[in-house]
């Protein structure tokens, strides 16, 4: 199992004194959303050349135009690229055509599938690295998390890695662990955190012994 920093709330600066703190017990650092929003995709090359031994996610969750939008990012510096589960079949074959081109690995977040058994299937067979169940800021707000989705999934694929994000921090981490993922997504449980650095220390020894 990796952990995945995810970093969203942030500039490129405070993103970099943040995995700075951190980078010791992460495997992936996610440029959010929102941080490729607000800066761009420089926030992913900026990242990758002040950390070039961390695997760089950048959470692009494309919907069109994938092939070109997963070069851009390829260009920029990014390992692997997500793009949206929901996504036209067409979209997602695109997307991946051009990542194996480049070496690159794409992660197919399932945020808003309302059939994740089916989907997640389809997917697999589609040649996605990763599939990812995701519960967004906006479900956790009322409580919701995609820890059963991650049972559904993980009894479905048979060659694609699979990740688990949304609401995670160490008081819910067992309850993810027991299902194995290859890779759990945390954000505010370390971001948000006094000590990033002990949370992520952590969180990187539950896994390790899950």
């Amino acid at each position: 199992m990796k952990l995945q920093l995810a970093l969203d709330l942030v500039n490129i600066p405070e993103a970099i004194e943040v995995v700075k703190e951190v980078e010791e017990h992460i495997d992936i650092v996610e440029i959010g959303t929102p941080v490729v929003i607000n800066e761009g995709l420089k926030a992913v090359k900026e990242m990758k050349n002040a950390f070039p031994n961390l695997t760089v996610l950048a959470d692009l969750k494309i919907m069109d135009a994938a092939g070109y939008e997963v070069s851009q990012a390829s260009e920029a510096g990014a390992d692997i690229i997500t793009i949206l589960g929901a996504a036209e079949d067409q979209s997602i074959k695109g997307a991946v055509e051009e990542a194996k081109k480049r070496g690159k690995q794409i992660l197919a977040d399932m945020i808003a599938v309302k059939d994740i058994e089916t989907r997640a299937k389809e997917l697999d067979e589609l040649g996605v690295d990763y599939i990812c169940v995701h519960t967004g800021y906006d479900l956790q707000a009322v409580g919701k998390n995609s820890f059963e989705d991650l049972a559904t999934i993980k009894n479905v694929v048979k060659n694609t890695k699979t990740a688990v994000a949304g609401g995670i921090k160490l008081e819910t981490l067992p309850e993810v662990i027991k299902q194995k993922p290859d890779l759990v997504i945390v954000g505010g449980g370390i971001a948000t955190q006094d000590n990033k650095h002990a949370a992520a220390k952590n969180i990187k020894e539950l896994i390790n012994k899950g």
